[in-house]
């Protein structure tokens, strides 16, 4: 369940239920320690607003948008334009993407590849090091 891709009407259902008991959104985009504070500020009108405003939020995101959020940019859906790169791919043909998942030494091989284009960017000036060190760590987390 933790792995699994998150559903934006799920969240936006479960943080419009947040009027009653706040928090729950939160636990479901795997943002406990927010849950856990929407749950403490539960007896004041904070929590309750908040929770409505990012149901609305939810809801109009666009699923991309929702996946590089609170996804990692991943999706069984979507496909990494990084990993398209390094096969040679585009994003007009996902039915030339091979159905089998990758090895697990190509995907190494991909992720390796993919941070040597954010290190590009980032000495280019493109990207901060913040934003660099962001994206290394979630490429770097999908290995393990």
């Amino acid at each position: 369940m933790l792995n699994q891709p998150k559903n934006r009407r799920v969240a936006a259902a479960l943080a419009f239920a947040g009027v009653l008991l706040p928090g729950l959104h939160k636990f479901y985009l795997g943002q406990p320690k927010w849950g856990v504070a929407y749950l403490l500020l539960g007896w004041t009108p904070v929590s309750k607003i908040a929770s409505a405003i990012e149901g609305f939020w939810y809801l109009f995101q666009d699923r991309d948008e929702f996946d590089r959020n609170f996804n990692g940019g991943m999706t069984t859906n979507s496909v990494n334009p990084l990993e398209l790169a390094h096969t040679g791919l585009t994003a007009s043909e996902p039915s030339s993407i091979p159905a089998a998942p990758p090895s697990p030494v190509s995907q190494v091989s991909t992720i390796a590849e993919a941070v040597r284009q954010i290190e590009q960017l980032r000495q280019d000036g493109l990207i901060s090091e913040y934003e660099f060190e962001q994206k290394r760590r979630q490429l770097l987390d999908r290995i393990g």
